[in-house]
């Protein structure tokens, strides 16, 4: 939609209106928008890559937002100027997408935990935090917290439904970790096995959904 530079825009923050953290909201001639990914400077056109996928393929209204030392995407949103909170931040959730995505997650962990021990299951666990925390996604609030989404049974547990926009942001974040944790891509098959615990309609849907856009050369 938009390629902006910082003094195009008016960033400001606002009270989540459920969750006590504010959120980055970025405006551009009366429309506004929320952080969907940050990326360094180094990440150029791994930046413009999501935001071309984003509006040209998925039809979203997204912003990539060009500053000296980093980039970052937004995606549109409306203010509830009653309530001062977001009305339809991230269209397109599917409750199956979130829990794909959090067994991807889980699988990850619990590789690391198995495989390369205690002491990288921990550096994992703050490294994941960090992630959700940027994403305004629940699991960052604590170490509890990330604990808790980590290792909860997502099939008798409630399932949170996610923005797809932001999982999207979420997947590829943990595909980075992983490559960082494993020194290579192997590890995507492994946490892959973890989707046939899933209905076979939503498993089905959801790896038909990773094989689109930028997700399709990381998982």
């Amino acid at each position: 939609m938009f390629i902006l530079k910082r003094q195009d825009v008016e960033i400001s923050n606002i009270r989540h209106p459920e969750k006590d953290q504010t959120i980055p909201i970025l405006s551009y001639q009366g429309q506004t928008f929320t952080l969907l990914n940050v990326f360094s400077a180094a990440q150029a056109e791994e930046a413009r890559s999501l935001w071309r996928d984003l509006t040209d393929n998925r039809g979203k209204a997204c912003v990539l937002l060009e500053e000296p030392e980093r980039y970052s995407v937004w995606g549109k949103v409306r203010l509830d100027k009653a309530g001062g909170g977001i009305e339809g931040g991230d269209d397109g959730a599917t409750p199956g997408h979130t829990l794909g995505a959090i067994l991807l997650m889980q699988a990850v962990f619990f590789d690391i935990e198995d495989l390369l021990g205690d002491r990288q299951a921990a550096k994992f666990r703050q490294d994941i935090g960090t992630v959700l925390n940027k994403l305004q996604l629940p699991g960052g609030e604590s170490a509890a917290a990330v604990e808790n989404v980590l290792t909860f049974d997502p099939f008798e547990g409630q399932v949170p439904v996610w923005g797809d926009l932001k999982i999207m942001s979420l997947l590829q974040e943990l595909h980075g970790l992983g490559k960082v944790y494993f020194g290579n891509a192997n590890f995507t098959g492994r946490a892959l096995d973890a989707l046939q615990d899933m209905d076979e309609g939503d498993r089905t849907e959801f790896s038909k959904w990773l094989t689109q856009g930028p997700l399709a050369k990381l998982w």
